[in-house]
């Protein structure tokens, strides 16, 4: 159940940054959003992980924001892997990934909370 409200916010999140965010698009509807949202997790999940850990040293230089850096790339590689997102560039992903990342982030707290 967790795993599910979690997807569902990130699917959210992600309909947030296409209304928010000009060059971020996503075509279609709410099953391509869930289908771009778990696409966006995996590679999250497996590649977001790995560069996070080689990247540790600049993350502590730069006091943890190159971690945004990490999600754009993502946020990226994933429009890549996917012919349902688009990006147009690295600033469209920046600014999607703190958006994605700030809503995910609140949807956690709140759940805690509960």
């Amino acid at each position: 159940m967790k795993l599910l409200f979690r997807w569902a916010i990130l699917a959210l999140s992600m309909w947030v940054a296409t209304l928010v965010v000009p060059g971020i698009t996503v075509n279609g509807g709410v099953t391509t959003y869930l289908w771009v949202a778990l696409l966006f997790g995996l590679i999250n999940s497996i590649f977001g992980s790995i560069i996070k850990v080689l990247t540790f040293p600049v993350s502590i230089v730069t006091f943890g924001l190159f971690v945004f850096v990490i999600n754009a790339a993502m946020l990226a590689l994933t429009a890549r892997w996917s012919d349902k997102l688009d990006v147009t560039g690295f600033w469209s992903a920046l600014f999607a990934s703190l958006i994605i990342s700030a809503i995910t982030t609140i949807a956690k707290s709140s759940k805690k909370l509960v």
